[in-house]
């Protein structure tokens, strides 16, 4: 959906990120974050074009997209927007904040769902203080990255306005999903049946030296 077609709600959290692709924990730390702060919405926000270069090629954007339109279409409380998919030019996160908050008006309470290995690095984003500034950013714990550090590494007076939050630590990221696909092994149990159905049917992460297995047990 565009912007034009999302109902955004007053108080809403985005979990951005490439998605490449969604899994359980990105819906698991979602639903966490929602309940916890009593929040109406939470929507996704594929990045177009990430503006932080990846060690691998990403996945087209309408691929990634789709993937979190089935992932999240059980939920009536996640919505999947196209907003970043359809901006020319980086996926810049404050752009979007911006974009977001003029969409739904003076009353907007925005959050930015984030890992802690992105938080830990966002000197590096685009205008990080009017990030911080202008949205709540909610820090998600991951295996191998010390939110001990935040202050070390923002300084004290960002990093007290980031919010770390209480979330399971899931083993689950994209790298193995993709990592697996690849080797011919089951992602079962990772991501939700209809994404598995979609990378199968669309052959994706699939190292052609290898059988796809994706739905298999193993």
């Amino acid at each position: 959906m565009s912007i034009d077609d999302v109902i955004l709600s007053r108080r809403l959290a985005v979990m951005g990120g490439t998605f490449d692709p969604i899994h359980y924990a990105h819906l698991l730390i979602a639903e966490d974050v929602r309940r916890h702060f009593k929040l109406p919405q939470i929507l996704f926000m594929p990045s177009g074009s990430p503006p932080h270069k990846k060690d691998y090629e990403v996945t087209s954007a309408e691929d990634r997209y789709i993937m979190a339109v089935l992932a999240t279409s059980g939920n009536p409380h996640f919505a999947v927007s196209r907003l970043e998919l359809d901006r020319p030019g980086p996926s810049y996160t404050i752009e979007t904040i911006r974009q977001l908050k003029a969409k739904i008006g003076d009353e907007a309470q925005v959050s930015w769902v984030t890992g802690a290995d992105a938080v830990l690095e966002m000197l590096t984003w685009h205008q990080p203080d009017a990030i911080l500034n202008e949205a709540q950013i909610l820090a998600v714990p991951r295996p191998g990255f010390d939110l001990s550090r935040l202050d070390e590494t923002l300084g004290a007076e960002r990093a007290s306005k980031v919010t770390i939050i209480d979330a399971p630590l899931a083993e689950i990221s994209s790298t193995m999903i993709r990592e697996r696909v690849r080797a011919g092994e089951s992602i079962r149990y990772l991501t939700p049946r209809a994404v598995i159905d979609y990378i199968e049917k669309r052959r994706l992460y699939v190292d052609e030296a290898h059988e796809v297995m994706v739905g298999e047990t193993g």
